[in-house]
Protein backbone atom coordinates (compact mmCIF):
# COMPACT_ATOMS: atom_id res chain seq x y z
CA UNK A 1 0.00 0.00 0.00
CA UNK A 2 1.04 3.55 -0.81
CA UNK A 3 0.29 6.61 1.14
CA UNK A 4 0.92 10.51 0.91
CA UNK A 5 1.31 10.68 -3.13
CA UNK A 6 0.66 14.06 -4.34
CA UNK A 7 -1.29 15.29 -7.58
CA UNK A 8 -2.14 18.57 -8.00
CA UNK A 9 -5.96 19.14 -8.58
CA UNK A 10 -6.72 20.40 -12.60
CA UNK A 11 -7.40 24.13 -12.99
CA UNK A 12 -11.26 24.62 -13.67
CA UNK A 13 -12.50 26.86 -15.94
CA UNK A 14 -15.56 29.52 -13.88
CA UNK A 15 -19.00 29.72 -16.22
CA UNK A 16 -21.56 30.95 -13.41
CA UNK A 17 -20.79 34.43 -12.69
CA UNK A 18 -22.59 37.47 -11.28
CA UNK A 19 -22.26 41.24 -11.82
CA UNK A 20 -19.52 42.16 -14.52
CA UNK A 21 -18.32 38.58 -15.13
CA UNK A 22 -22.44 37.59 -16.56
CA UNK A 23 -21.14 39.08 -19.54
CA UNK A 24 -18.64 37.09 -19.96
CA UNK A 25 -20.51 34.05 -19.62
CA UNK A 26 -23.23 34.96 -22.06
CA UNK A 27 -20.29 35.24 -25.10
CA UNK A 28 -19.60 31.91 -24.23
CA UNK A 29 -22.84 30.54 -25.03
CA UNK A 30 -23.48 29.47 -20.91
CA UNK A 31 -26.77 29.31 -19.49
CA UNK A 32 -27.19 31.86 -16.93
CA UNK A 33 -29.42 30.97 -13.82
CA UNK A 34 -32.60 32.81 -13.60
CA UNK A 35 -33.23 32.53 -9.59
CA UNK A 36 -31.30 34.07 -6.86
CA UNK A 37 -31.16 30.30 -5.44
CA UNK A 38 -29.21 29.63 -8.49
CA UNK A 39 -27.24 32.46 -8.62
CA UNK A 40 -26.01 31.51 -5.05
CA UNK A 41 -25.48 28.53 -6.10
CA UNK A 42 -23.41 29.29 -8.97
CA UNK A 43 -21.81 31.81 -7.13
CA UNK A 44 -20.77 29.40 -4.41
CA UNK A 45 -19.44 26.62 -6.67
CA UNK A 46 -17.50 29.56 -8.66
CA UNK A 47 -15.79 30.43 -5.31
CA UNK A 48 -14.84 26.89 -5.09
CA UNK A 49 -13.43 25.94 -8.28
CA UNK A 50 -11.13 29.23 -7.96
CA UNK A 51 -9.60 28.20 -4.43
CA UNK A 52 -9.57 24.57 -5.87
CA UNK A 53 -7.81 26.13 -9.22
CA UNK A 54 -5.05 27.95 -7.44
CA UNK A 55 -2.63 24.34 -7.01
CA UNK A 56 -1.32 23.12 -4.35
CA UNK A 57 0.85 25.61 -1.71
CA UNK A 58 -0.95 28.56 -2.79
CA UNK A 59 -4.18 30.62 -1.07
CA UNK A 60 -5.93 32.87 -2.80
CA UNK A 61 -7.94 35.73 -0.56
CA UNK A 62 -10.85 36.97 -0.64
CA UNK A 63 -9.95 39.94 -2.27
CA UNK A 64 -8.64 37.95 -4.87
CA UNK A 65 -11.38 35.73 -5.54
CA UNK A 66 -13.42 39.07 -5.78
CA UNK A 67 -11.71 40.87 -8.80
CA UNK A 68 -11.26 37.33 -10.66
CA UNK A 69 -14.46 36.32 -10.77
CA UNK A 70 -16.56 40.01 -11.11
CA UNK A 71 -18.15 39.84 -7.50
CA UNK A 72 -18.59 42.30 -5.06
CA UNK A 73 -15.96 41.72 -1.48
CA UNK A 74 -18.90 41.53 0.68
CA UNK A 75 -21.04 38.93 -1.71
CA UNK A 76 -17.33 36.59 -2.18
CA UNK A 77 -16.78 36.68 1.85
CA UNK A 78 -20.72 35.55 2.23
CA UNK A 79 -19.61 32.50 -0.10
CA UNK A 80 -16.54 31.86 1.73
CA UNK A 81 -18.34 31.78 5.34
CA UNK A 82 -21.01 29.29 3.41
CA UNK A 83 -17.62 27.19 2.42
CA UNK A 84 -16.07 27.07 5.33
CA UNK A 85 -19.04 26.01 7.95
CA UNK A 86 -19.69 23.02 5.20
CA UNK A 87 -15.77 22.15 5.95
CA UNK A 88 -14.80 22.21 1.98
CA UNK A 89 -12.23 25.20 2.48
CA UNK A 90 -9.81 26.37 5.68
CA UNK A 91 -8.70 29.28 6.21
CA UNK A 92 -4.72 29.39 5.90
CA UNK A 93 -2.20 32.20 7.28
CA UNK A 94 -1.46 35.76 5.32
CA UNK A 95 -1.18 36.00 1.53
CA UNK A 96 -0.77 39.66 0.62
CA UNK A 97 -3.03 40.32 -2.43
CA UNK A 98 -0.33 42.89 -3.44
CA UNK A 99 2.55 45.21 -2.96
CA UNK A 100 -0.02 47.73 -1.15
CA UNK A 101 -2.29 46.92 1.39
CA UNK A 102 -2.71 44.72 4.50
CA UNK A 103 -2.12 40.98 3.40
CA UNK A 104 -5.66 38.60 3.46
CA UNK A 105 -6.43 35.48 4.78
CA UNK A 106 -5.51 32.75 2.37
CA UNK A 107 -7.76 30.40 1.49
CA UNK A 108 -7.04 26.25 0.52
CA UNK A 109 -9.05 23.08 -0.14
CA UNK A 110 -9.77 20.86 3.23
CA UNK A 111 -7.44 18.26 3.08
CA UNK A 112 -9.34 16.33 5.43
CA UNK A 113 -12.18 16.17 3.57
CA UNK A 114 -11.70 13.27 0.76
CA UNK A 115 -12.70 10.91 -1.81
CA UNK A 116 -13.27 7.50 -2.42
CA UNK A 117 -11.06 5.99 -5.82
CA UNK A 118 -12.42 2.27 -6.75
CA UNK A 119 -10.97 -0.04 -9.42
CA UNK A 120 -12.54 -3.68 -10.53
CA UNK A 121 -10.54 -4.85 -13.48
CA UNK A 122 -10.02 -8.59 -14.67
CA UNK A 123 -7.35 -9.78 -12.02
CA UNK A 124 -7.64 -7.16 -9.57
CA UNK A 125 -9.36 -4.67 -7.27
CA UNK A 126 -7.75 -1.39 -5.97
CA UNK A 127 -8.97 1.48 -2.91
CA UNK A 128 -7.74 4.46 -2.38
CA UNK A 129 -8.45 7.63 -0.65
CA UNK A 130 -7.68 11.04 -2.36
CA UNK A 131 -8.66 14.42 -0.04
CA UNK A 132 -9.58 16.98 -2.25
CA UNK A 133 -6.07 18.58 -2.57
CA UNK A 134 -5.43 16.02 -5.38
CA UNK A 135 -3.81 13.85 -2.29
CA UNK A 136 -3.13 10.03 -2.46
CA UNK A 137 -3.85 9.46 1.08
CA UNK A 138 -3.92 5.90 1.04
CA UNK A 139 -3.96 3.11 -1.41
CA UNK A 140 -4.16 -0.58 -1.36
CA UNK A 141 -5.28 -3.44 -4.01
CA UNK A 142 -5.45 -7.44 -4.25
CA UNK A 143 -5.31 -9.75 -6.38
CA UNK A 144 -8.59 -11.42 -7.79
CA UNK A 145 -10.28 -13.15 -10.72
CA UNK A 146 -13.10 -11.15 -11.52
CA UNK A 147 -13.70 -12.47 -14.51
CA UNK A 148 -16.85 -14.38 -14.86
CA UNK A 149 -17.27 -13.72 -11.33
CA UNK A 150 -21.26 -12.61 -9.88
CA UNK A 151 -20.94 -8.73 -10.13
CA UNK A 152 -22.77 -9.20 -6.27
CA UNK A 153 -19.77 -10.89 -5.23
CA UNK A 154 -17.21 -8.85 -6.63
CA UNK A 155 -19.05 -5.58 -4.89
CA UNK A 156 -18.83 -7.48 -1.26
CA UNK A 157 -14.88 -7.87 -2.27
CA UNK A 158 -14.25 -4.65 -2.75
CA UNK A 159 -16.31 -3.26 0.23
CA UNK A 160 -13.98 -5.40 2.37
CA UNK A 161 -11.18 -3.87 0.42
CA UNK A 162 -12.46 -0.66 1.12
CA UNK A 163 -12.42 -1.54 4.94
CA UNK A 164 -8.66 -0.40 5.71
CA UNK A 165 -9.21 2.47 3.49
CA UNK A 166 -11.99 3.95 5.71
CA UNK A 167 -10.07 3.11 8.74
CA UNK A 168 -7.18 5.10 7.61
CA UNK A 169 -9.54 7.82 6.87
CA UNK A 170 -10.99 7.57 10.46
CA UNK A 171 -7.70 7.75 11.87
CA UNK A 172 -6.61 11.09 10.20
CA UNK A 173 -10.21 12.77 11.48
CA UNK A 174 -10.90 12.98 7.30
CA UNK A 175 -14.34 12.88 6.25
CA UNK A 176 -15.61 11.09 3.20
CA UNK A 177 -17.84 12.72 0.67
CA UNK A 178 -18.16 10.43 -2.34
CA UNK A 179 -16.20 8.48 -4.41
CA UNK A 180 -15.84 6.78 -8.02
CA UNK A 181 -15.46 3.63 -8.98
CA UNK A 182 -13.72 2.50 -12.79
CA UNK A 183 -14.44 -0.49 -14.61
CA UNK A 184 -12.95 -1.89 -17.59
CA UNK A 185 -16.31 -2.32 -19.91
CA UNK A 186 -18.62 0.54 -21.50
CA UNK A 187 -21.13 2.73 -18.80
CA UNK A 188 -24.11 4.13 -19.83
CA UNK A 189 -24.22 7.86 -20.07
CA UNK A 190 -26.22 8.05 -16.73
CA UNK A 191 -23.36 5.95 -14.84
CA UNK A 192 -25.64 3.35 -13.32
CA UNK A 193 -25.20 0.51 -15.27
CA UNK A 194 -22.59 -1.58 -17.37
CA UNK A 195 -23.73 -1.52 -20.41
CA UNK A 196 -21.01 -4.26 -21.59
CA UNK A 197 -17.24 -5.81 -20.17
CA UNK A 198 -16.34 -8.62 -22.34
CA UNK A 199 -13.42 -9.13 -20.09
CA UNK A 200 -15.47 -9.81 -17.05
CA UNK A 201 -17.94 -11.67 -19.10
CA UNK A 202 -20.77 -8.41 -17.36
CA UNK A 203 -23.66 -7.33 -19.80
CA UNK A 204 -26.56 -4.93 -18.50
CA UNK A 205 -25.02 -5.09 -15.07
CA UNK A 206 -26.82 -2.60 -12.37
CA UNK A 207 -23.55 -2.00 -9.57
CA UNK A 208 -25.43 -0.83 -6.25
CA UNK A 209 -22.27 1.11 -5.82
CA UNK A 210 -24.30 3.43 -3.15
CA UNK A 211 -24.30 1.09 -0.79
CA UNK A 212 -20.38 1.22 -1.02
CA UNK A 213 -20.41 4.68 0.75
CA UNK A 214 -23.93 5.05 2.30
CA UNK A 215 -23.39 7.68 4.88
CA UNK A 216 -21.70 10.05 1.50
CA UNK A 217 -23.04 13.16 0.58
CA UNK A 218 -22.44 12.21 -3.17
CA UNK A 219 -22.93 8.95 -5.33
CA UNK A 220 -20.42 6.63 -5.75
CA UNK A 221 -19.62 7.35 -9.88
CA UNK A 222 -19.28 4.67 -12.08
CA UNK A 223 -16.86 4.87 -14.68
CA UNK A 224 -15.01 3.56 -17.65
CA UNK A 225 -11.25 2.76 -16.99
CA UNK A 226 -9.61 3.97 -19.87
CA UNK A 227 -11.64 6.92 -19.64
CA UNK A 228 -11.17 7.67 -16.08
CA UNK A 229 -7.44 6.73 -16.51
CA UNK A 230 -7.32 9.27 -19.33
CA UNK A 231 -8.81 11.70 -17.23
CA UNK A 232 -5.67 11.23 -14.41
CA UNK A 233 -3.69 11.63 -17.18
CA UNK A 234 -4.58 14.99 -18.23
CA UNK A 235 -5.60 16.15 -14.72
CA UNK A 236 -2.07 14.72 -12.81
CA UNK A 237 0.41 13.24 -15.39
CA UNK A 238 1.73 13.94 -19.06
CA UNK A 239 -1.69 15.40 -20.26
CA UNK A 240 -0.48 18.69 -18.06
CA UNK A 241 1.74 19.48 -20.89
CA UNK A 242 -0.84 18.21 -23.71
CA UNK A 243 -4.13 19.43 -24.99
CA UNK A 244 -4.77 16.67 -27.68
CA UNK A 245 -3.36 13.35 -26.88
CA UNK A 246 -4.59 9.47 -27.01
CA UNK A 247 -4.34 7.54 -23.48
CA UNK A 248 -4.12 3.99 -23.98
CA UNK A 249 -4.57 1.52 -21.23
CA UNK A 250 -2.78 -1.77 -21.36
CA UNK A 251 -4.95 -4.17 -18.62
CA UNK A 252 -6.21 -7.53 -19.71
CA UNK A 253 -8.00 -5.55 -22.42
CA UNK A 254 -6.86 -2.53 -24.24
CA UNK A 255 -8.77 0.54 -24.22
CA UNK A 256 -8.28 3.65 -24.95
CA UNK A 257 -9.62 7.24 -23.83
CA UNK A 258 -9.56 10.43 -26.39
CA UNK A 259 -9.03 13.50 -25.12
CA UNK A 260 -9.29 16.61 -27.29
CA UNK A 261 -9.19 20.54 -26.41
CA UNK A 262 -8.51 18.82 -22.53
CA UNK A 263 -11.89 17.67 -22.59
CA UNK A 264 -12.65 13.65 -22.79
CA UNK A 265 -13.72 12.84 -26.22
CA UNK A 266 -16.54 10.04 -25.29
CA UNK A 267 -18.68 9.99 -28.80
CA UNK A 268 -22.61 10.56 -29.12
CA UNK A 269 -23.37 7.23 -27.37
CA UNK A 270 -20.41 7.40 -25.06
CA UNK A 271 -18.75 4.74 -26.02
CA UNK A 272 -15.77 6.27 -27.92
CA UNK A 273 -12.31 5.06 -27.06
CA UNK A 274 -12.45 0.99 -27.74
CA UNK A 275 -8.90 0.81 -29.45
CA UNK A 276 -8.64 -2.99 -28.17
CA UNK A 277 -11.51 -3.70 -30.62
CA UNK A 278 -9.86 -2.36 -33.70
CA UNK A 279 -9.01 -5.07 -36.05
CA UNK A 280 -6.00 -5.40 -36.67
CA UNK A 281 -5.25 -8.97 -38.23
CA UNK A 282 -8.74 -10.26 -40.03
CA UNK A 283 -7.75 -13.53 -39.93
CA UNK A 284 -6.43 -12.86 -36.44
CA UNK A 285 -7.79 -14.96 -33.19
CA UNK A 286 -11.37 -14.79 -31.81
CA UNK A 287 -11.92 -12.24 -29.48
CA UNK A 288 -13.99 -11.79 -26.20
CA UNK A 289 -16.17 -9.18 -28.08
CA UNK A 290 -17.24 -11.64 -30.54
CA UNK A 291 -15.27 -10.23 -32.92
CA UNK A 292 -12.09 -11.63 -34.61
CA UNK A 293 -8.29 -10.39 -34.58
CA UNK A 294 -8.97 -7.52 -32.70
CA UNK A 295 -5.52 -5.43 -31.14
CA UNK A 296 -6.73 -7.25 -27.95
CA UNK A 297 -5.70 -10.65 -29.11
CA UNK A 298 -2.64 -9.38 -29.71
CA UNK A 299 -1.31 -6.56 -27.40
CA UNK A 300 -3.84 -7.37 -24.37
CA UNK A 301 -1.57 -8.58 -21.13
CA UNK A 302 -2.87 -11.99 -21.36
CA UNK A 303 -2.51 -12.41 -24.65
CA UNK A 304 1.46 -11.24 -24.60
CA UNK A 305 1.86 -13.86 -21.97
CA UNK A 306 0.65 -16.52 -23.46
CA UNK A 307 2.76 -16.02 -26.07
CA UNK A 308 5.60 -15.66 -24.22
CA UNK A 309 5.08 -18.70 -22.80
CA UNK A 310 5.47 -17.65 -19.42
CA UNK A 311 2.86 -20.53 -17.09
CA UNK A 312 -0.05 -19.83 -15.48
CA UNK A 313 0.10 -18.57 -12.08
CA UNK A 314 -0.97 -14.93 -10.06
CA UNK A 315 -0.44 -12.26 -12.51
CA UNK A 316 2.09 -10.27 -10.49
CA UNK A 317 4.29 -13.50 -10.94
CA UNK A 318 3.88 -13.73 -14.34
CA UNK A 319 4.75 -10.00 -15.20
CA UNK A 320 7.75 -10.56 -13.04
CA UNK A 321 8.63 -13.46 -15.12
CA UNK A 322 7.79 -11.77 -18.79
CA UNK A 323 10.05 -9.18 -17.20
CA UNK A 324 13.18 -11.07 -16.21
CA UNK A 325 12.76 -13.09 -19.98
CA UNK A 326 12.88 -9.92 -21.74
CA UNK A 327 16.23 -8.61 -19.28
CA UNK A 328 17.57 -12.66 -20.05
CA UNK A 329 16.72 -11.64 -24.41
CA UNK A 330 14.24 -14.75 -24.07
CA UNK A 331 13.04 -15.29 -27.84
CA UNK A 332 9.43 -15.80 -27.29
CA UNK A 333 9.35 -12.83 -24.60
CA UNK A 334 10.64 -10.88 -27.24
CA UNK A 335 8.57 -11.84 -30.28
CA UNK A 336 5.63 -11.48 -27.95
CA UNK A 337 6.35 -7.81 -27.06
CA UNK A 338 7.24 -6.92 -30.15
CA UNK A 339 4.67 -8.62 -31.85
CA UNK A 340 2.53 -6.75 -29.47
CA UNK A 341 4.19 -3.38 -30.43
CA UNK A 342 3.92 -4.05 -33.80
CA UNK A 343 0.24 -4.29 -34.06
CA UNK A 344 -0.50 -1.57 -31.39
CA UNK A 345 1.24 0.90 -33.95
CA UNK A 346 -1.18 -0.25 -36.62
CA UNK A 347 -4.22 0.46 -34.38
CA UNK A 348 -2.80 3.78 -33.33
CA UNK A 349 -2.06 4.83 -37.00
CA UNK A 350 -5.99 4.55 -37.62
CA UNK A 351 -6.75 6.57 -34.31
CA UNK A 352 -4.85 9.52 -35.08
CA UNK A 353 -5.55 10.06 -38.84
CA UNK A 354 -9.32 9.39 -37.69
CA UNK A 355 -9.11 11.85 -34.73
CA UNK A 356 -5.99 13.67 -35.59
CA UNK A 357 -4.58 13.31 -32.18
CA UNK A 358 -0.55 14.46 -32.14
CA UNK A 359 1.00 12.40 -29.39
CA UNK A 360 -0.03 8.86 -27.47
CA UNK A 361 0.56 8.23 -23.55
CA UNK A 362 1.02 4.60 -22.80
CA UNK A 363 -0.36 3.13 -19.25
CA UNK A 364 -0.57 0.06 -17.42
CA UNK A 365 1.27 -2.90 -18.75
CA UNK A 366 2.28 -0.53 -21.87
CA UNK A 367 4.03 1.76 -19.82
CA UNK A 368 6.06 -1.12 -18.11
CA UNK A 369 6.84 -2.93 -20.93
CA UNK A 370 8.07 0.54 -22.50
CA UNK A 371 11.89 -0.18 -23.35
CA UNK A 372 10.87 -2.91 -25.44
CA UNK A 373 7.45 -2.55 -26.57
CA UNK A 374 8.45 1.29 -28.37
CA UNK A 375 10.86 0.23 -30.62
CA UNK A 376 8.37 -2.11 -32.52
CA UNK A 377 5.65 0.02 -31.93
CA UNK A 378 7.96 3.25 -33.74
CA UNK A 379 8.97 0.94 -36.74
CA UNK A 380 4.94 0.43 -37.10
CA UNK A 381 4.19 3.75 -37.08
CA UNK A 382 7.25 4.69 -39.66
CA UNK A 383 5.98 2.03 -41.79
CA UNK A 384 2.22 2.72 -42.37
CA UNK A 385 2.13 6.49 -41.61
CA UNK A 386 5.29 7.97 -41.63
CA UNK A 387 5.53 11.21 -40.35
CA UNK A 388 1.98 10.93 -38.71
CA UNK A 389 3.50 10.38 -34.95
CA UNK A 390 7.10 10.98 -33.86
CA UNK A 391 8.77 9.27 -32.00
CA UNK A 392 8.94 11.97 -28.73
CA UNK A 393 5.21 12.04 -29.68
CA UNK A 394 4.56 8.50 -28.19
CA UNK A 395 5.04 8.97 -24.30
CA UNK A 396 4.90 7.03 -21.36
CA UNK A 397 2.47 7.09 -18.24
CA UNK A 398 3.97 8.04 -14.95
CA UNK A 399 1.23 7.39 -12.66
CA UNK A 400 1.82 3.45 -12.43
CA UNK A 401 -1.09 1.36 -11.86
CA UNK A 402 -3.01 3.94 -10.09
CA UNK A 403 -4.40 6.13 -12.72
CA UNK A 404 -8.06 4.50 -13.20
CA UNK A 405 -8.36 4.88 -9.44
CA UNK A 406 -7.13 8.25 -9.51
CA UNK A 407 -9.59 9.52 -12.23
CA UNK A 408 -12.42 7.81 -10.64
CA UNK A 409 -11.74 10.01 -7.68
CA UNK A 410 -11.06 12.91 -9.64
CA UNK A 411 -14.71 12.55 -11.32
CA UNK A 412 -16.04 12.61 -7.86
CA UNK A 413 -13.71 15.75 -6.96
CA UNK A 414 -15.26 17.66 -9.81
CA UNK A 415 -18.99 16.60 -8.94
CA UNK A 416 -18.43 18.26 -5.60
CA UNK A 417 -16.62 21.64 -6.79
CA UNK A 418 -19.62 21.65 -9.63
CA UNK A 419 -22.11 20.95 -6.44
CA UNK A 420 -20.98 22.48 -3.06
CA UNK A 421 -24.48 23.84 -2.26
CA UNK A 422 -25.33 19.82 -1.45
CA UNK A 423 -23.04 20.10 1.75
CA UNK A 424 -24.78 23.56 3.16
CA UNK A 425 -28.10 23.87 5.06
CA UNK A 426 -29.81 25.02 1.63
CA UNK A 427 -33.32 26.77 2.74
CA UNK A 428 -31.67 29.04 5.47
CA UNK A 429 -28.63 30.19 3.53
CA UNK A 430 -30.67 30.96 0.14
CA UNK A 431 -29.72 28.30 -1.87
CA UNK A 432 -33.01 27.54 -2.36
CA UNK A 433 -34.98 24.17 -1.65
CA UNK A 434 -32.58 21.26 -1.11
CA UNK A 435 -34.64 18.65 -3.13
CA UNK A 436 -33.71 20.29 -6.16
CA UNK A 437 -29.93 20.24 -4.81
CA UNK A 438 -28.95 16.49 -6.25
CA UNK A 439 -26.19 14.84 -4.48
CA UNK A 440 -26.01 12.62 -8.15
CA UNK A 441 -24.15 15.47 -10.21
CA UNK A 442 -21.91 14.15 -12.75
CA UNK A 443 -20.17 17.15 -13.98
CA UNK A 444 -18.02 16.80 -16.91
CA UNK A 445 -14.43 17.89 -15.63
Amino acid sequence: MDEGKIFPLPAMEAVVTKEGAMETAARRGVALPGRVGDVRRGNLALVLKGIAAAGPGLAPTRAQLAAANGLTKASVSSLVADLIESGLIRELGLNRDGERGRPGVGLQLNPQRAVIGLEINVDYLAAGLVDLNGALRFHTSEEAQNSGADPRSVIKQISRLLEPVLKAAGDTGTQILGGGLAVPGLVDSAGRTIVSAPNLHWSSVTLEVRDLLPAAAFDVLLSNEANSAALAELWYGRGRELHDFVFVSGEVGVGAGLVVASELFVGPQGYAGELGHVVVHPDGPDCSCGGRGCLETFAGLEAILSAAGIAASPVSVRLTGLLDALRNGEGHAVTAVENAGRYLGLALVSAARIMDLPAVVLGGHFALLGDWIRPALQRSLEIHAPGLLESESVMLSTLDQSAALLGAAGGAIQSILESPHVLIPAAARGYGSPVACSSRTTARP
